[in-house]
């Protein structure tokens, strides 16, 4: 080999793939009702994954009942199966996923549509004086009534527009922090 060839760097075998997308692996069917929910929110809705006859939609908690509203008058989901939260301290919000279903579509009968939205944290929450609010779906789904209320005691989230945001579990009396809290201490331990 003479000074004035350079040798080549090897040949890499291997092709180098740009990263999946979720749309790209997302079904065909799950697809179709999450784009036409992103396109008409497209700055509120993020897509967090979707999967077979599971999807997942983070929404900015402003545009919940928007979202929600125009799930419910435009898609066949009709009813909420079920609701839960979860306190992230460490980022000082509360997540609650409003899981929607189908029972008059027999086509999406078997898909959840999971809408989360996020609130920020209170610290030391009043019980019915809580800064951490979340609009209610309760107009929109009948069936958040008793989950919503749940949360509420459970999580300190005060649903606005709820027409019963009262005590379902704990005793009237309860003084103490929201027991799902991730600092409620159990005194009694």
């Amino acid at each position: 080999m003479s000074t004035t060839e350079k040798e080549e760097p090897p040949k890499d075998t291997k092709k180098e793939t740009a990263p999946e997308k979720v749309e790209d692996t997302a079904p065909a069917f799950e697809k179709s009702y999450v784009d036409q929910i992103a396109n008409q929110f497209s700055d509120d809705v993020e897509v967090e994954y979707i999967q077979e006859n599971r999807t997942r939609l983070n929404v900015k908690k402003e545009k919940i009942i928007d979202v929600a509203k125009f799930i419910k008058d435009n898609t066949p989901f009709d009813h909420a199966e079920s609701v839960s939260g979860v306190d992230y301290p460490q980022d000082k919000e509360i997540g609650v996923t409003y899981h929607l279903g189908s029972y008059t579509d027999p086509e999406y009968s078997k898909q959840v549509l999971a809408l989360a939205t996020r609130a920020p944290r209170e610290e030391t929450p009043n019980p019915g004086n809580d800064s951490t609010k979340l609009p209610s779906l309760r107009d929109m789904f009948y069936s958040v009534e008793f989950h919503e209320r749940e949360v509420f005691e459970m999580l300190g989230v005060y649903f606005e527009g709820h027409p019963d945001n009262r005590r379902l579990l704990l005793p009237e009396d309860w003084a103490d922090l929201p027991p799902l809290r991730k600092d409620f201490m159990n005194k009694g331990r």
